[in-house]
């Protein structure tokens, strides 16, 4: 008996056209927000005179809007085209930006408006992200996704450590609020690419639309209803309570507390991104070498583990302690996305894939406003330092739900769904490397 040919392997995605255009969209887009990441807390900081209190403010209002509308935005994103959404996105929020440097050209720029733009660009974002991260599956073949993520997050980690040495290098040449208007033009750019992109989406047919509450229950359902998902979604949503506190502060805290210059921060930033970048390139082997069931609590307790490394520069040589901390931070954090991200992609059915972004965007990032609010408010009450302390531990405590959890017994992940019956997951598999999933 003759066995079938094995399958020509697919040509890479640097081939795919439309792919390119959204990887250089996305490109030019994150290192459009790592300028403005690092402007504008530098913006309130220095030229503001905001305090504790006033910085854990802006960074709940940046990020209030997941908790405010994710989820129906999850299910108005499944009603549009993605791509319409994505582009629109990027310029709108180019032009709120631009109303921070106009305002300061007039001599005009308020904290107050700094808060308001802040919301607004945080709201558009929430309709960018799950659309942009939602839009994928729609351009590439399944068994693509993980290469796609992947550089992706290539690209995002090679924004984070250009960026910040970059952005740092424009506030000296042009100051903060000037950096801010280059954002801008990273916006509109990011929309050009992706307007070039040929793919024909099928919008819904609104006939067969239900009311928007049915809807929104379906994506929180698929989520909850999975329990290697709940997991997932416990510890990401408390790591990013506990690191949202710490991050709020972060640039007070090297600025004051440290006594670093704004090309330092800068530098530190941009050297312990690299471990992102490094985390992008080796996170399938990684997955490989340990399971990729297994990638996810090893790299959630690293992450944790390495959050030590923030507080800690206050008692050691901070910049050394700052640069190891950060790298390994980095390394696992994409790690861990890397693994879980394309997990859910390949569980969620297509026509479900907006909600079920916005619902994990919800029950995850929903936490950040919160924790950026206790982080300003202990701030204050408490000082930075403790704040950090105790922060950075509940970050390590927030590895239990995935350690606690059949993912450290498993080397592989489910791959397939029912759309209208329960999850397929998988058992706990062993260690031998011809291990594979069930059919």
């Amino acid at each position: 008996m003759s066995s079938s040919p094995p399958a020509a392997p697919r040509p890479s995605l640097l081939r795919h056209h439309d792919f390119r255009q959204l990887w250089m969209g996305d490109t030019v887009s994150v290192f459009g927000m790592q300028f403005v990441g690092f402007a504008l807390p530098l913006m309130a900081v220095q030229l503001l005179g905001a305090g504790a209190f006033e910085m854990g403010l802006l960074a709940t209002l940046e990020s209030l809007a997941f908790l405010l509308i994710s989820l129906p935005a999850g299910a108005w994103v499944d009603r549009w085209r993605k791509k319409v959404v994505i582009v629109l996105g990027d310029l709108l929020r180019a032009v709120l930006l631009l109303t921070l440097p106009v305002a300061w050209l007039l001599d005009a720029l308020t904290m107050e408006q700094v808060y308001v733009i802040a919301f607004a660009v945080g709201c558009i974002t929430v309709f960018f992200d799950v659309a942009n991260q939602s839009y994928l599956p729609e351009l590439v073949e399944g068994d693509q996704i993980s290469e796609g993520n992947g550089k992706l997050q290539a690209s995002q980690q090679t924004a984070m450590v250009a960026g910040p040495a970059a952005a740092a290098a424009l506030v000296r040449a042009l100051g903060s609020p000037l950096t801010i208007a280059v954002t801008a033009v990273c916006m509109a750019l990011s929309s050009l690419f992706v307007s070039r992109i040929r793919h024909r989406e099928e919008t819904p047919d609104p006939a067969q639309r239900r009311p928007l509450a049915t809807e929104i229950r379906e994506g929180m359902a698929f989520v909850l209803g999975h329990r290697l998902l709940r997991r997932i979604v416990a510890c990401t949503g408390l790591t990013n309570l506990a690191s949202s506190a710490v991050f709020a502060l972060f640039v007070l805290y090297a600025i004051r507390t440290l006594g670093l210059s704004e090309t330092t921060l800068g530098l530190v930033m941009s050297v312990s991104a690299v471990g992102g970048l490094l985390g992008a390139v080796s996170s399938e082997r990684f997955a490989r070498l340990v399971g990729e069931g297994r990638a996810i609590p090893l790299s959630a307790v690293v992450s944790g583990v390495a959050m030590l490394s923030t507080p800690l520069a206050s008692v050691l040589p901070a910049v050394p302690t700052l640069v190891v901390g950060g790298f390994l931070i980095s390394w696992s954090v994409v790690v861990y996305n890397i693994a879980q991200v394309s997990f859910r992609q390949r569980l969620c059915p297509k026509p479900l894939l907006g909600r079920m972004n916005a619902s994990i965007r919800f029950l995850v990032w929903g936490p950040m406003p919160v924790g950026a609010f206790l982080g300003g408010l202990s701030g204050r009450e408490l000082g930075v330092v403790p704040t950090m302390w105790v922060s950075a531990g509940l970050c390590l405590l927030a590895a239990l739900p995935v350690v606690l959890s059949p993912l450290l017994g498993m080397r592989t992940l489910p791959r397939e769904l029912d759309a209208l019956g329960a999850p397929a997951e998988a058992e706990p598999e062993t260690d031998q490397e011809d291990a594979h999933p069930r059919p």
